[in-house]
């Protein structure tokens, strides 16, 4: 005697099954695309002009999100050094230089870091968040974050 078996998968699912499954599968990769991280190219848009102005590149590296300017859109500028910066950055060119420094994770934004404008050479207090997977919010501030400037950049491919 051969056993019989059924390799008919729908045969044994009812209506409210599939209908269970097709919610949970649409759940799980909503769900995926939410929790999109910050990691990435980002092209930084002045808010003052609504000028993009460079690219960054958003990464971590010991747990901590890091930032750098890996390209500027103004080809005028290619050669640009940070004149105002302090320390170790200053006269070091744009492209390639960290202004995004020491940034954690806290729920749905990274914080306790800091940014550089390196127009002006000064450091300010900082933190990002994912608004949409494609548009990054961008704030720097002095003492709270209700006193500071705030930026939105756009994911780069």
């Amino acid at each position: 005697m051969q056993p019989c078996i059924n390799l008919n998968v729908n045969a044994n699912i009812d209506p409210m099954e599939k209908f269970v499954l097709l919610l949970s599968i649409l759940f799980f990769t909503t769900f995926h695309l939410e929790a999109q991280d910050v990691t990435g190219k980002w092209k930084t848009i002045d808010d003052e002009t609504g000028v993009a102005k460079s690219i960054v590149e958003i990464y971590k590296k010991d747990g901590k999100v890091y930032g750098k300017i890996v390209d500027l859109i103004d080809p005028k500028k290619e050669n640009a050094k940070c004149t105002e910066c302090p320390g170790d950055d200053k006269n070091k060119p744009l492209t390639g230089l960290v202004i995004i420094r020491g940034l954690e994770k806290d729920g749905d934004e990274y914080n306790d870091g800091k940014i550089l404008d390196p127009i002006s050479g000064k450091l300010y207090k900082c933190y990002i968040a994912l608004e949409s997977p494609d548009l990054l919010k961008v704030r720097g501030y002095v003492g709270f974050a209700l006193l500071g400037r705030t930026q939105y950049w756009s994911r780069f491919d």
